[in-house]
C-alpha cells in the first residue's frame, strides 16, 4: 500500500518570530502537537528538511535540528532513502477518544450534593487579566521585574546537579527537604528572633495551607476563636466552615485592641501583628507583652500570621510574636518567597513537634508536601545569598514605590483622601471624603485603567463605604503617577456633586493687590495627605520656603507669584517641580485654593505673628 505523506498544509506550520522560543523548537513542539492530537497519523512520510525550510523561510540547520531532536526523543523514524515518518507505534500513545459532553440537567443534583458551593468572588481573589490593566494597584501579585531571573537559574542549575537530583527524587515519604528546613533556621527564622529545631519547622504551599492546617487540627465546632476585624477574609471562611463562634477585635493604629475580657473567652487568636493584614499597622510593643502574658497566664493560643514579613526582611528590628520571650504559646506561619510566588508557592508553619507531626499527616492526606525539586532550589537560593539579595533589591523597590504613591496622593487628591500611616510595606489603606461611594469609585476606576482594591471583604459586619487599599507590588514606578492622577479623576466623577452651599464660592476669590497682600509674608500651616504636618512660608521677595513631617526634615524652596488674578507657585522638588496657578479665597485664618473650575484643591491655615501683622483678611 502507498504510504501516506503529509504536505506543508497538513503540517499546519506557522511560526511566531517575536516569540522568546526558538523557531527550531517552535517547530519541534508543532509537530508532536500534530501527532499527539491525531492529525499527523502512525507511518505518515514528512516533507523534507530542505523542504520545510523554504516553505517556512527558515535555515535549513534549523528544520534539520527539530527533526534530529524528534528522532532522537522517538517521535520519528529515519528509514534509508526513504525519508522521516511519523513512528509505526504512535497510536499507542493516544488515549481512547470520546464523544458526548456532560448533561445539563445535572448540574442542579450536584449543587445539592456539595457541603460547600464556592459561589461568588471572594474578595481578594485576583482577575486573571489584571496585567492588562496600565494601573494595577492591587495588592498580591508581583510585576515581573521583580522576578530575580539571574538568580533563581543559578540556584536551579545548582538544584539540577545529578548528586541533587539523587537527593530530591528520593521517596522520604512526608518529610520536607533537610537543606531547606536547615537553611530556614540558621538564615529566615533568626531574622524574626525565632530559633526553632527542625521537629518544629514544617514546610507548606503558603501562610494560607498553614492557616488551615491549624485551623483542622486546633478548632471544633462551637469554639471561640478570636479574629482581627478586618481581617483575611479566606480566614474567616476557614473559621466558619468549621462551625467556629467569631470573637472579633478592632483594629486601631497601635494594631489589635487589647480587651482581656473578651480574650480570656477565646481557646485561640488569630493575628498577624507584625503589619497587620489588610491595614498594614503593627502591634505596639506595648500591646505585644500584655497578650503575650494573657496567653502565658490563660493557655491562649496565639495564630501569628506574619503577613508581608519580607517587605521589612533588610531592616526591621521587631520580632515575631514566637520569637518574644513568653511567646512559646505562638504557632507562626508565614508565606516565603513572595516575589517568587507564581514559581515557588512556599510558606513554613513554626509550632511544637507535637502540633508540627500531626500537621504532617494532615498534609500528607490531603496535599502532600510542596515539591521537593522546589525546595531545594529555594534552598540553593539562600545558601548562595541570592535570596537575601533578591529581597533587599525588592525592600528599596518598595520603598521608592511607596513614596511616590505618597507623593502622587499629596498632589493629587491632598484634601480628599488620607493615608493610615503604614510600617514599610507595600499597600496604603486609604479613607476618602464620607460621601465617597467606594462601589461607585472602583468601576470608575476601572474605566479608566486602574485597579483598586474595595475593603468590604475584609470586614465582619458592615464596612466602611469611603475605604480603599492601594498596592504597590504590581505596578512599576514609573507609571504610579500616572496612575493616581487616573485615580485622582476616577474620584472626582464619582462623588456625588457638592450642595452649592458647601461649595467654595469662586466669586470671592482674592485679586490684584489684596491678593497680594493676603500671600505676602504669610506662613501658612497644613497637613500632608499622609498625616505630617507642612508649614510654607511665602516671603514677601516671591520666594518660598516649605517644612514637613514631625521633625521638619522634609524641605523644599520654590518662588511664587501673581499672573492674571491667579496665585501662581512652583517648587524645586515638591510637587513634581511644576507650575501650578490657583483661585485663592480668604475667610478669617483659612486660606483656600481652588482650580479655575472653582473646585477646591487644597487648604491652609494662616498662621498669625502676634508682633506682625494681626489683621484677619477677609474677602470682600
Amino acid at each position: 500500500m502507498k504510504q501516506k505523506s503529509a504536505s506543508l498544509n497538513t503540517l499546519s506550520l506557522t511560526l511566531d518570530r517575536d516569540s522568546g522560543v526558538s523557531l527550531q523548537e517552535q517547530i519541534r513542539r508543532k509537530i508532536v502537537d500534530g501527532i499527539e492530537a491525531g492529525l499527523l497519523p502512525a507511518g505518515m512520510k514528512l516533507p523534507s528538511s530542505r523542504a520545510l525550510s523554504t516553505a517556512l523561510s527558515v535555515s535549513r540547520n534549523t528544520t534539520a535540528g527539530a527533526y534530529e531532536r524528534l528522532l532522537s526523543d522517538g517521535h520519528l523514524i529515519s528509514r534509508d532513502r526513504s525519508g522521516v515518518f511519523i513512528r509505526e507505534d504512535v497510536e499507542s500513545l493516544h488515549p481512547a477518544r470520546v464523544s458526548g459532553s456532560a448533561s445539563r440537567n445535572g448540574a442542579q443534583a450536584w449543587r445539592d450534593r456539595l457541603t460547600f458551593s464556592g459561589d461568588g468572588q471572594m474578595q481578594g481573589a485576583l482577575a486573571p487579566d489584571w496585567e492588562k490593566y496600565p494601573f494595577p494597584f492591587i495588592d498580591g501579585p508581583f510585576d515581573r521585574s521583580l522576578f530575580p531571573v539571574g538568580e533563581w537559574r543559578e540556584a536551579s542549575r545548582s538544584a539540577m546537579a545529578v548528586s541533587e537530583i539523587d537527593a530530591w527524587t528520593h521517596d522520604a515519604g512526608d518529610a520536607d527537604d533537610p537543606m531547606l528546613i536547615d537553611e530556614l533556621r540558621r538564615k529566615v527564622l533568626p531574622r524574626r528572633g525565632i530559633a526553632a529545631r527542625h521537629e518544629e519547622i514544617l514546610i507548606t504551599t503558603g501562610a494560607q495551607q498553614g492557616l488551615h492546617l491549624i485551623t483542622e487540627l486546633l478548632v471544633q465546632s462551637k469554639s471561640v476563636i478570636g479574629i482581627e476585624n478586618p481581617c483575611s477574609p479566606e480566614l474567616r471562611m476557614l473559621l466558619e466552615r468549621k462551625g467556629a463562634r467569631l470573637e472579633t477585635f478592632s483594629i486601631d493604629e497601635d494594631g489589635l485592641e487589647f480587651d482581656p475580657e473578651r480574650l480570656r473567652r477565646c481557646a485561640l487568636l488569630f493575628t498577624s501583628p507584625g503589619r497587620q493584614r489588610p491595614m498594614g499597622v503593627s502591634l505596639s510593643q506595648a500591646r505585644r507583652e500584655k497578650l503575650l502574658d494573657l496567653a502565658d497566664e490563660t493557655g491562649l493560643v496565639i495564630v501569628e500570621d506574619d503577613y508581608q514579613w519580607e517587605a521589612g526582611f533588610a531592616f526591621s528590628d521587631r520580632r515575631a510574636l514566637r520569637g518574644e520571650p513568653g511567646g512559646e504559646n505562638t504557632l507562626y506561619v508565614a508565606t516565603l518567597a513572595q516575589p517568587l510566588s507564581s514559581a515557588v508557592r512556599l510558606g513554613v508553619l513554626v509550632a511544637p513537634a507535637t502540633v508540627i507531626r500531626a500537621a504532617r499527616t494532615l498534609r500528607r492526606i490531603t496535599a502532600r508536601h510542596p515539591a521537593l525539586s522546589i525546595q531545594r532550589t529555594f534552598a540553593h537560593m539562600l545558601a548562595m545569598g541570592h535570596y537575601a539579595t533578591a529581597l533587599r533589591r525588592v525592600e528599596s523597590a518598595f520603598a521608592n514605590r511607596m513614596i511616590a504613591l505618597r507623593d502622587a496622593l499629596n498632589h493629587y487628591l491632598p484634601k480628599k483622601v488620607s493615608i493610615l500611616t503604614p510600617q514599610l510595606g507595600v499597600t496604603a489603606w486609604i479613607t476618602g471624603p464620607p460621601e465617597m461611594d467606594v462601589a461607585r469609585f472602583t468601576k470608575a476606576a476601572e474605566a479608566e485603567g486602574a485597579l483598586i482594591e474595595p475593603v468590604a471583604g475584609y470586614f465582619d459586619g458592615d464596612a466602611p463605604t469611603n475605604v480603599f487599599r492601594l498596592g504597590v507590588s504590581s505596578i512599576e514606578e514609573e507609571k504610579i503617577r500616572e496612575g493616581v492622577a487616573v485615580i485622582a479623576k476616577a474620584l472626582r466623577d464619582s462623588l456625588a456633586p457638592i450642595p452649592p452651599e458647601k461649595a467654595p464660592d469662586k466669586s470671592k476669590s482674592l485679586n490684584g493687590a489684596a491678593l497680594k497682600e493676603a500671600c505676602s509674608g504669610a506662613t501658612l500651616l497644613c497637613k500632608t495627605v499622609y498625616g505630617e504636618p507642612c508649614t510654607i512660608t511665602l516671603h514677601r521677595d516671591g520666594r518660598m520656603t516649605g517644612t514637613a513631617g514631625f521633625a521638619s526634615e522634609d524641605r523644599d524652596t520654590g518662588k511664587w507669584w501673581i499672573e492674571d488674578g491667579y496665585w501662581c507657585r512652583q517648587w524645586n522638588e515638591w510637587a513634581y517641580g511644576e507650575t501650578a496657578k490657583f483661585l485663592v479665597v480668604v475667610s478669617g485664618d483659612r486660606m483656600q485654593w481652588l482650580n479655575a473650575e472653582g473646585r477646591l484643591i487644597d487648604w491652609a491655615i494662616i498662621e498669625r505673628s502676634k508682633a506682625g501683622n494681626s489683621k484677619k483678611l477677609q474677602n470682600t
